[in-house]
């Protein structure tokens, strides 16, 4: 068994939450999809425990935009990660700091294992390809190619902070249309599984997420935590 989480976007009172309730549950194996910084206040504290508890992160366009260029990013996204460079260079720690540039430029935009494919965005474009569940109405046709890109059965991902599965109909499951345990069971055909956002959720649920993968089942869960902490902060 292993958790998958992704876009903590410097929000550490969420990843400390979902860490918390993954010790809970006895599940040693992390891996992260990426979006690690960006718009939160607390970058530095989760690059360090990202980098301490995964076994793998991915690069994110967030890790990205801080790392070399915000390009096509919106002014609050840009102005955002500017803050996040800043602050991870006024670090006065100079060991410290070097470490958290060190396991920035060094996360990779994906990652395979046991016939899966690791993304932060798409399989086609792994670090800044969004895809929606809208997009099964209005653009399957970038779906479609996605699912003919892979060459593995399963793909994980984030960056929309929208959870559910795509299956090459094309159609979009949502966490809740799995049924009461909100469980997906990998079958004979090719699904991106997007495990949302454990920081900035955009599905009308303020609860951070993250999903458990045990064998061929896919558990999405949701987790509340002090919203008016990372407010404050």
């Amino acid at each position: 068994m292993f958790a998958i989480i992704s876009d903590i976007h410097s929000n550490l009172e969420a990843l400390n939450t979902v860490l918390a309730d993954i010790d809970r549950r006895k599940v040693e194996t992390i891996y992260c999809l990426g979006d690690i910084v960006g718009y939160g206040p607390d970058p530095g504290e989760c690059l360090d425990l990202i980098a301490k508890r995964t076994v793998m992160s991915l690069c994110g366009n967030h890790d990205h935009a801080v790392f070399y260029e915000p390009t096509n990013f919106n002014l609050v996204a840009e102005r955002a990660a500017m803050w996040t460079r800043l602050s991870l260079d006024e670090e006065k720690d100079v060991e410290k700091r070097n470490s958290r540039w060190r396991f920035l430029g060094g996360i990779s935009p994906r990652h395979e294992l046991n016939g899966m494919l690791f993304v932060h965005g798409s399989p086609r474009k792994p670090i800044n390809e969004y895809l929606f569940p809208d997009d099964v109405f209005t653009n399957p046709q970038k779906l479609m190619a996605n699912f003919e890109r892979m060459e593995q059965m399963t793909c994980f991902c984030g960056h929309t902070h929208v959870p559910g599965v795509f299956v090459d109909d094309p159609y979009f499951e949502t966490p809740d249309e799995l049924g009461d345990s909100h469980t997906y069971t990998i079958g004979d055909e090719k699904v991106i599984i997007n495990v949302g956002s454990v920081g900035q959720p955009r599905d009308r649920d303020p609860r951070a997420a993250y999903v458990l993968v045990d064998d061929d089942e896919v558990q999405f869960i949701r987790i509340e935590y002090d919203i008016d902490v990372t407010a404050k902060r």
